[in-house]
């Protein structure tokens, strides 16, 4: 996806980027970190540096990608990385798990994105039990099938980044049928939920959209140790997506 934000078009969908983390001990921090990602990471080691860093380059691949601006020159606003400061006006949603880290890419805001590998949660039914709504506990205790469970609770971690809310007290925000139809709380009809896998994640996107193009996604070959940032990474795989559903509006009982 290319193009300026002077013709943003509410048609076009986010983009999803993938990468694994490379394996290092110790990586060394890149010159073209902000002088606020430097100081943030110097504060990390082990896999906590490792997760940081790749992040930031994937963050950079995502918006060269998107805009066509040069990787090394782009960068997010300081802190929680939900934006772009240049090229300025694209929004962003990180996730990362088990040695994987995610980007989403929009020119709209609302964007929220979440990954986890397939064989998680062994226990999965008393988070079901405990946090999900009466009609989704009925149906997924009786289909008693973890991948189930994990595209429900993808979706809804997704949904939480989108609408800007943490997990406490939100989870029934977004109801999911055994059909994997969409019920939230927003009043407007402009939400989308896409479900995908890649290897041996499971993710899921969702994002404020006025039409219905479908977003795409890559899985990015592994950065080296030196997390180069100007030469744009190869796809090696593409995201398989398994649905893209609108989210519909919950009734008023």
């Amino acid at each position: 996806m290319g193009g300026s934000l002077t013709d943003s078009n509410p048609d076009i969908a986010p983009t999803v980027w993938l990468c694994r983390e490379p394996e290092s001990d110790d990586p060394a921090i890149p010159q073209w970190l902000t002088a606020f990602e430097q100081a943030t990471v110097a504060a990390f080691n082990g896999i906590r540096r490792q997760e940081y860093l790749c992040s930031r380059w994937l963050i950079r691949q995502a918006l060269a990608g998107a805009s066509g601006t040069a990787g090394a020159e782009c960068r997010p606003v300081d802190g929680r990385p939900v934006c772009s400061d240049h090229p300025p006006g694209w929004h962003l949603s990180l996730s990362h798990s088990h040695g994987f880290s995610a980007c989403a890419v929009s020119d709209t805001p609302g964007l929220g994105l979440d990954i986890e590998p397939r064989n998680r949660h062994p226990h999965w039914q008393k988070v079901v039990r405990r946090w999900f709504t009466p009609s989704e506990q009925a149906w997924l205790l009786d289909a008693n099938d973890c991948e189930d469970f994990l595209k429900v609770w993808t979706l809804k971690e997704a949904w939480l980044k989108a609408t800007g809310r943490g997990i406490a007290g939100n989870l029934q925000t977004l109801e999911i049928t055994p059909d994997f139809q969409l019920i939230g709380d927003r009043s407007d009809e402009s939400w989308m939920a896409s479900s995908g896998q890649v290897g041996d994640f499971l993710l899921a996107l969702v994002y404020h959209q006025s039409g219905h193009s479908l977003p795409s996604g890559s899985l990015l070959q592994t950065p080296g140790e030196l997390f180069e940032a100007s030469q744009p990474a190869r796809p090696i795989a593409p995201v398989d997506w398994l649905f893209h559903n609108p989210v519909n509006i919950r009734k008023q009982e």
